[in-house]
């Protein structure tokens, strides 16, 4: 890892020899125009981690050089990038939002991290900074199919504890994925700052559901500010797990879902949140609103989901209340899987743990772009050199496709064990207990 590390660094500052000046462009655009003090932590997470992925930077090192360059980042006087207020604005609570030019306060982001690496290539950290000790390998695949735009989002934070500084001893990992419906925007920002969010409710040890819940409660008020700010319209779905320990925690809104295998076997742990389910059309119903079929069963006639963040103007219809299931994790469980509706609309849970040990069976067709960033371009076909396990969502979302499904598609696959372990005979019998993969 040190020999890795230094090498990284090395690259990285050769990238970014100079401090950047008051005029130099930032490397990567941020994701606003202006950011509030509480959306901050979340931007500068997400600008940091972009910048150092795309540089190849081992992950625990990544969230380690991002949360010290943010930790340097908020001991300056934040208040010199703040922008005028708006006078137009209305509301008494908008006003007394403090808002910062993000290019400005990036752009010294952007220098504290290149700082955190000249002082690192000098004298690297002791001890350097590591990963999960539970093994993780995270296969994730997106791609936006028929659709016009890609409205999906995912995330993987095996260095949650790292990136975000807590430091109780307890070891975490984070990954979730967003399904926005109306535009991006909603899937954004759920992507950049449910998982800060979580990182600092005081309940997280002692009640992580409830934990889970007030963070997508939080969250969705953090966004209504940015939409009414932006005059924004958009809402996402999300399904979203955090590993605690031996404990995995799953909270979602609407009809994204998730899943668990366990010795090749089908775990159910949640029920999407849909219009036509009869518990969620009685709350809607008691709210006053309705159900009503338009080619789908559709709130008050319009969206096709009945939780979400955002969606404001069909609040509270509409709710941002989240549910929340956890299971305790034995050592025998195989892996978890995420996707959004673009996914189960064609493959249905049951099918799952068939279509990964056929694609486990195949390994021959290279992922492309790496771990987790699905590569929708030339790839030749041929015996796959990377790890087997990480093609697994490619040829999830490719069977989803072929199908039928003409949605936004994205899946993530996070397997609890070595992927080669899943082949063993008497493993490879369990799973095929569950049935032929579907033609």
């Amino acid at each position: 890892m040190e020999e890795e590390a230094r090498r990284f660094l090395g690259r990285y500052l050769e990238e970014l020899p100079a401090p950047l000046g008051p005029e130099d462009p930032l490397p990567l655009t941020p994701l606003s125009r202006k950011v509030s003090l509480e959306e901050l932590r979340g931007e500068s997470l997400d600008l940091g981690q972009r910048l150092l992925t795309a540089r190849d930077a081992p992950s625990p090192l990544s969230a380690a050089m991002c949360h010290i360059a943010l930790s340097e980042l908020l001991k300056t006087d934040l208040l010199t990038f703040q922008l005028p207020q708006d006078v137009g604005q209305e509301q008494r609570e908008e006003q007394e939002v403090v808002l910062l030019q993000s290019e400005l306060v990036q752009r010294l982001f952007v220098n504290k991290l290149r700082e955190v690496g000249v002082a690192w290539k000098q004298h690297l950290p002791t001890p350097l900074p590591v990963g999960p000790a539970r093994f993780l390998l995270c296969s994730a695949h997106a791609i936006r199919n028929t659709r016009r735009k890609m409205e999906d989002r995912h995330v993987s934070l095996p260095d949650f504890n790292t990136l975000t500084g807590l430091k109780d001893g307890v070891e975490r990992s984070y990954y979730a994925v967003f399904d926005g419906h109306g535009g991006v925007d909603a899937a954004i920002y759920a992507a950049t700052h449910l998982h800060i969010k979580l990182s600092q409710q005081e309940m997280l040890v002692s009640d992580p559901a409830a934990a889970f819940k007030k963070t997508f409660t939080q969250t969705d008020v953090m966004f209504k500010g940015k939409a009414q700010r932006e005059r924004l319209r958009s809402g996402s779905t999300g399904v979203a797990v955090l590993l605690q320990g031996e404990w995995l925690h799953m909270a979602w809104l609407g009809d994204s879902q998730g899943m668990l295998v366990r010795q090749g076997q089908e775990v159910t742990l949640m029920e999407p949140h849909k219009p036509e389910r009869e518990d969620e059309k009685q709350r809607i119903e008691d709210l006053g609103g309705c159900i009503v079929y338009n080619g789908c069963w559709r709130v008050n006639g319009t969206y096709a989901v009945s939780r979400a963040i955002g969606d404001f103007d069909q609040k509270p219809y509409i709710s941002a209340d989240a549910d929340c299931c956890t299971t305790r994790l034995d050592g025998d469980e195989d892996y978890f899987l995420l996707a959004c509706d673009g996914f189960f609309d064609t493959v249905r849970p049951d099918q799952v743990p068939a279509l990964v040990l056929k694609a486990l069976q195949e390994h021959r067709e290279p992922l492309g772009a790496g771990e987790g960033a699905g590569c929708d371009s030339g790839c030749e076909e041929g015996v796959s050199t990377a790890p087997l396990g990480q093609s697994v969502a490619q040829k999830l979302v490719d069977h989803a496709k072929a199908a039928g499904s003409s949605d936004n598609i994205t899946v993530m696959v996070v397997f609890l064990r070595l992927p080669e372990q899943l082949l063993i005979p008497d493993q490879r019998n369990t799973t095929a207990a569950s049935g032929p993969a579907p033609e």
